[in-house]
């Protein structure tokens, strides 16, 4: 987050918020604004949709970075599940992801753009 706080300390490395494993479910690791992510408790919100109410990867991260938006929550996250889906949604103008998959052939993006082959 560009001009924050000399020493703030954000979501990221709080369980449940920033980040969350289930091997049931899914892998989550979130970045934004950390208060909302924290509120929601984003990264366990989306790995729950996917055991309780049997949500696709896709649909749980979707709605959820879709819902905390609305609320004036920025960010996104990057997750996988056991099967190896890979779901990277965001609400901001850009959000740095990338995945590398069984054929070993790395995708990255920036902005809205679908991943594409790096340059090497």
């Amino acid at each position: 987050m560009t001009g924050k706080p000399s020493g703030r300390i954000g979501d990221t490395p709080i369980v449940g918020a920033g980040t969350w494993a289930d091997n049931q479910t899914c892998a989550i690791s979130a970045t934004g604004i950390g208060e909302f992510f924290i509120r929601w408790a984003v990264a366990h919100e989306i790995s729950a949709r996917i055991a309780y109410r049997g949500d696709s990867l896709h649909s749980a991260t979707q709605s959820v970075v879709t819902e905390i938006g609305a609320h004036g929550g920025k960010g996104g996250v990057i997750a996988v599940d056991p099967r190896g889906a890979v779901a990277l949604p965001f609400n901001t103008d850009g959000m740095y992801r990338g995945t590398i998959g069984p054929d070993g052939v790395a995708l990255t993006a920036i902005y809205a753009e679908e991943l594409r082959a790096s340059s090497r």
